[in-house]
């Protein structure tokens, strides 16, 4: 099984740090919605930024297009 990092909640120069340590991520998340935990499985790694405080409402990507 293939491990997959998330990141949840960077938003600057935080990210720079954590790709340095974690590498690049494979799923970004803006913030820690209800959704994150759905798309993450077993063996993923998820690294937590300074701007995932849990919220209850989900984003929505496609509405930004």
């Amino acid at each position: 099984m293939v491990r997959v990092v998330h990141y949840v909640g960077f938003r600057g120069d935080e990210y720079v740090r954590a790709y340095r340590i974690w590498g690049g991520p494979v799923m970004i998340h803006k913030d820690n919605d209800p959704r994150v935990m759905t798309e993450v499985g077993p063996e993923d790694v998820v690294v937590y930024g300074p701007k995932s405080n849990p919220t209850p409402w989900v984003w929505d990507a496609s509405r930004d297009m």
